[in-house]
């Protein structure tokens, strides 16, 4: 860390503070001596004054210095220092760069608390510039398809027991809330498997009607029924030799559970209006955001359907119990996304990334992506701003971070809905009577607040 003023006082004190506190420290006593020492030393934050021996109120040099040192490396933080209470002083080094400042004398904890942000959020946009190029890489080596972004202590089981279970054939579940990124984690286990070459097949399983449900996983010939003009082939025979990855597994109604479980038991199939039985060779990956196991005890789902497709299962972690991969994502999602809309060097504002950073993702990685691109056609220059991402601002969401009595009547209200639903697995009956509604009463609730994923 450099810290910059003329008093040779006042970098002895700064120096003992933070020195006491784990930082190397290394002075300068003017412009030229920063600019000297930069050359001379890996400095990750300069603290610096605004005034030095050319004048002692106008804080001129300090913004010129400020200047050079946004032009050698923008995403070195300068925090700056005034002893003169001038809030235009400050506000104008802001507006040059500077990404925080602190009044002379200053308190000791503030200090500290600002220093260590600004190094944690410059470490991270330093992360997130050598990971856009290689995204470049790892698109063209996976065709496109995105990577499992994610270095945090939550995703290295996820990161193993993908390694380990990817070169088998053995079915895989793949758990987690809206948004984890299941299918993700379902390409990734086609690509590191040997049939990495056959197809691989998605298909929201759990969407699919009683009349097409057949035919689509299935298949049909020509006459089975009033609109079958042609033969049809289903994603079974599709995904022949590849993957068959099942999205939305916990919705499938019983009927369909047990059509799908006859064919997973002896890999064969008929399609609709046909009497020939054809043979399938499919490795199936689904996935579900509800509690099976709670869904079997309940009668929704069957036992021994839930055996089949979970020889193995894998358990993402929300957004929000992976913070640290925040930055990692966005850049992933920027570079990507900027590829695609012709704006290859846009990237992250400092600013940017503390809203990315303190926002709650209820949406969990999929929110954060559309957040992203949303940024991106908002933004002017060539980096996102703040006001790019067009986030909410924090409320009910925020994972037990806003009290009660800081939030408006509507926000508890949608907390408590959530909260409900969320120890029912969804399910708005139940939650309905936890609150103490009728269902028809939380239903229209459900569509004022605008709340998805209840059944």
């Amino acid at each position: 860390m450099l810290v910059a003023d003329d008093q040779p006082d006042v970098l002895e004190a700064l120096r003992l503070l933070l020195k006491r506190d784990g930082y190397t420290v290394v002075s300068a006593q003017s412009p030229s001596g920063v600019l000297a020492t930069l050359d001379a030393e890996d400095v990750e934050l300069v603290l610096m004054d605004l005034n030095y021996a050319r004048d002692t109120t106008s804080g001129r040099e300090g913004l010129d210095l400020l200047g050079q040192l946004r032009a050698r490396d923008a995403l070195l933080p300068v925090v700056v220092m005034t002893a003169w209470g001038s809030v235009e002083g400050a506000v104008e080094a802001m507006r040059a760069g500077a990404r925080d400042y602190v009044q002379k004398p200053w308190d000791n904890t503030r200090l500290l608390a600002t220093l260590r942000t600004q190094l944690e959020l410059a470490r991270a946009l330093r992360r997130t510039r050598r990971l856009e190029e290689e995204n470049q890489h790892l698109r063209r080596e996976q065709g496109g398809r995105s990577p499992l972004v994610g270095e945090s202590r939550a995703m290295l089981p996820v990161r193993r027991l993908i390694e380990r279970v990817a070169p088998s054939a053995a079915p895989v579940l793949v758990t987690g809330e809206h948004g984890t990124g299941k299918e993700v984690v379902a390409r990734l286990l086609h690509a590191a498997s040997p049939r990495a070459d056959r197809p691989f097949v998605a298909v929201n399983s759990g969407g699919l009607s009683e009349g097409v449900f057949e035919s689509e996983l299935f298949g049909h010939v020509k006459g089975a029924f009033t609109d079958a003009k042609t033969d049809r082939i289903g994603c079974f025979e599709l995904a022949d030799g590849g993957t068959l990855f099942l999205d939305e597994i916990g919705n499938m109604p019983l009927a369909q559970q047990a059509k799908l479980l006859r064919v997973l038991q002896t890999g064969e199939l008929h399609p609709v209006g046909s009497s020939r039985t054809r043979k399938v060779d499919v490795r199936v990956v689904s996935a579900t955001n509800v509690d099976l196991g709670r869904a079997v005890i309940e009668g929704r789902f069957r036992e021994d359907l839930l055996y089949r497709l979970n020889t193995v299962e894998v358990q993402l972690p929300p957004l929000r119990e992976r913070r640290e991969d925040i930055p990692l994502l966005a850049a992933h999602f920027l570079a990507a996304q900027g590829q695609r809309y012709g704006r290859p060097g846009i990237h992250l504002a400092p600013d940017a990334l503390e809203a990315l950073m303190a926002y709650p993702w209820p949406g969990n990685v999929r929110e954060l992506e559309h957040a992203v691109e949303r940024s991106l056609l908002m933004a002017t220059g060539d980096r996102v701003a703040a006001e790019d991402l067009l986030l909410k601002r924090a409320g009910p969401n925020s994972g037990g971070s806003a009290r009660l009595e800081e939030m408006t009547l509507e926000e508890v209200e949608r907390y408590l809905i959530e909260r409900a639903l969320g120890r029912q697995d969804g399910n708005v009956s139940e939650a309905a009577k936890a609150l103490g509604l009728s269902r028809s009463a939380l239903y229209r609730r459900l569509q004022y607040y605008g709340i998805k994923g209840a059944r």
